[in-house]
């Protein structure tokens, strides 16, 4: 399908790509704050496609969608063709003949994958089972507006191995900074799953408190992500130990940010405290994937622009 850039996972772009991505987040983030229209994607339309529920993804989707200029469309699974059957691959086909941007939010990796294969426009993955790559992407910008640079530094990751963690470590492998994991017994990171190269850029911690000293970022998500719902009681046991809470920001570095996805649960992966407290930028956080999003989607369909 000639050269077209997908953005499946974080390891799709380069460093230099990133630099040049959240040089333009934050040019449109601003030019937004300053209510001045800015629609490099008029008369462009995004196809989003729902197998999973969201809030953020859709409404940062949407909404950026429409600030650039262009037109979003929302497809949720049970209501089209792909929840009854049609093959990725000619849901691929048709649907990218429709439109010029394609966002998925799904479960297996290998769906998005193979739509993209089969994609005549750029697909961007709003989520699977084992990426979140434009979660990380508002993350680490959020981290950059805040705190500068990120290279270098310390990302305590407390909690589940999931599709954050597993993208938190691909960022630290591209961008040349640290992550420190800890999760409960059994819920490892596989290496192998979270597509790593090496592992000089992250170490395993039995204890959370350890993986904290020191962080410049400390960050969770809950405890049992979307479509593990039947693991709920036995995860709240396993994970009892792995609430962020004042004592882990206690001795991460004194300037140090919490951050989460969200949703939270105040109590279970997060205290109250500490979300809603002075280190947090979790709102910051999710308004960022909205102009994160935003540099992604224009890069994706126009390339690099001089600015």
């Amino acid at each position: 399908m000639g050269n077209i850039r997908h953005y499946l996972q974080f390891k799709d772009f380069s460093r230099e790509e990133y630099e040049y991505v959240f040089g333009r987040a934050k040019w449109i983030k601003d030019k937004y704050k300053r209510y001045e229209p800015y629609h490099p994607l008029f008369d462009r339309t995004l196809v989003m496609i729902f197998e999973k529920a969201s809030t953020r993804t859709r409404l940062s989707f949407e909404a950026g969608m429409q600030q650039l200029g262009g037109s979003a469309i929302y497809l949720n699974t049970r209501d089209s063709q792909l929840g009854r059957g049609e093959p990725v691959e000619d849901a691929g086909q048709v649907i990218s003949r429709m439109s010029d941007l394609v966002m998925i939010r799904t479960f297996e990796q290998d769906i998005v994958e193979r739509f993209a294969a089969n994609s005549r426009v750029p697909v961007i993955n709003g989520l699977t089972n084992e990426y979140h790559p434009c979660q990380i992407l508002a993350d680490i910008f959020t981290f950059i507006e805040h705190r500068g640079s990120i290279q270098g530094k310390t990302v305590a990751w407390v909690g589940d191995s999931n599709n954050m963690c597993n993208t938190w470590l691909q960022a630290a492998e591209l961008l040349d900074f640290h992550v420190h994991v800890s999760t409960p017994p059994g819920y490892e990171v596989e290496p192998e799953r979270a597509g790593l190269y090496g592992t000089d850029h992250f170490k395993q911690f039995a204890d959370p408190l350890e993986a904290c000293k020191g962080a410049h970022l400390v960050t969770t998500d809950v405890w049992t992500s979307m479509g593990f719902e039947a693991e709920n009681d036995e995860r709240m046991k396993a994970f009892a130990d792995w609430c962020v809470d004042a004592e882990m920001m206690a001795v991460a570095a004194p300037d140090a940010v919490f951050m989460h996805c969200l949703p939270a649960h105040r109590g279970e992966e997060v205290t109250a405290e500490v979300i809603d407290g002075p280190q947090s930028v979790v709102w910051d956080e999710a308004e960022n994937r909205l102009h994160a999003q935003k540099a992604l989607m224009e890069y994706l369909v126009l390339g690099q622009i001089e600015y």
